[in-house]
């Protein structure tokens, strides 16, 4: 493993002469403290949170902190890990917005055309639609939070064809003590999949006839100034919607703007706003406390006030997290290499609430 050099220093770059990029404002001025984000910062040079790479926090549209923890500085293309899925909603919001997909409603199978046929056939199956996908939420026996699983994603990585895994496994058995999803929350059981992120991508990239990437540059990326993204892709050729896509911080925080605006950057639609209000809407329930939207968690985050504040959390092994607090008008980005740590969500999500919104004084 790379052995990184944690120095950094609160970094505020000078406005890109390019449109799409942040203007930058000091942390006072957008009401926050800046003693208390450079505590964090001490924070994290000392270890208390592992191996943190970046953090990067804006209100109100602005940049107001900017760090970075390792030798790969601000342009590296940090590894998103599952924070990746929610790009791959986007890609099909945008697909919808173009008339690509008809709606969320859409079933799977018909973009899936000129395959061979699935194993376990089961007419359940023919009816999964790009929502259940969305909500990881489908008929499929696929749970990479069980090692047992036939769909945990580690035995997808074994063959292949990673779509194919997908469609060939069989229908979810739901036993005295898991839920039907009639009887679930929302009306979805939830089981978390990424097989099936790796196929709705495939469905996207379908139904709008070009690779996802060329899509994604054109209808997400360079409508918000993000360049060179770089993509993991499977053996057969396509691109990993389910995770590992290379952005910067800077890109990670106007993705998650994106979020806080309702679909606009820089005053430009580039995502309806009622898919972004359908993708932070509660869709199923992922576990205590915290509901899953369109391949985004809900969540709530103690203030040091001790109220609750609602947030739309893009998140990754590691701990990467992307967290946007509407109530507050606040984003949030860490990116970290906590990989092998125990509970580096739990460590991220404290960075989170004990110093970055504890630093929000108006």
């Amino acid at each position: 493993m790379k052995v990184f050099a944690f120095a950094a220093a609160l970094v505020l770059a000078p406005v890109s002469a390019k449109a799409a990029d942040w203007t930058t404002a000091a942390p006072a001025a957008e009401g926050l403290s800046a003693a208390k984000l450079e505590a964090m910062s001490a924070a994290i040079k000392a270890g208390e949170f592992q191996k943190i790479t970046s953090v990067l926090v804006a209100r109100h549209g602005k940049l107001v902190f900017e760090a970075y923890y390792d030798q790969e500085g601000a342009e590296a293309r940090r590894n998103t890990r599952s924070a990746t899925k929610t790009v791959t909603a986007m890609l099909a919001g945008a697909a919808i917005a173009r008339g690509a997909l008809p709606s969320v409603d859409a079933p799977i199978k018909a973009y899936l055309k000129g395959r061979p046929p699935a194993a376990n056939p089961d007419p359940r199956k023919d009816k999964v639609t790009v929502e259940d996908l969305l909500t990881m939420s489908s008929i499929a026996e696929c749970d990479d939070d069980n090692s047992f699983s036939r769909g945990n994603e580690e035995r997808m990585y074994l063959i292949e064809d990673w779509v194919g895994f997908y469609l060939d496994l069989p229908v979810r058995g739901f036993p005295d003590w898991s839920p039907r999803p009639e009887a679930s929350p929302y009306g979805r059981a939830f089981s978390y999949c990424t097989a099936g992120v790796v196929t709705l991508g495939q469905v996207v990239q379908n139904a709008v006839g070009k690779p996802l990437p060329t899509f994604a540059d054109e209808a997400l990326f360079k409508p918000l100034g993000i360049e060179a993204p770089r993509w993991q892709m499977s053996p057969l050729g396509l691109a990993m919607g389910g995770g590992g896509l290379g952005l910067r911080g800077r890109d990670l925080l106007k993705l998650g703007q994106l979020y806080a605006n309702g679909g606009q950057w820089n005053g430009k639609q580039v995502l309806p706003a009622d898919f972004i209000k359908a993708s932070v809407t509660p869709h199923a329930n992922a576990r205590e406390n915290t509901d899953y939207g369109y391949l985004i968690w809900l969540q709530t985050f103690a203030g040091p006030d001790g109220a609750g504040h609602k947030a739309w959390v893009m998140s990754g092994s590691g701990g990467q997290k992307v967290a946007i607090v509407p109530d507050l008008d606040l984003v949030a980005v860490i990116t970290t290499t906590n990989f092998g740590v125990r509970q580096p969500h739990a460590i991220s999500e404290k960075l989170i609430a004990e110093h970055i919104l504890a630093a929000v004084e108006k």
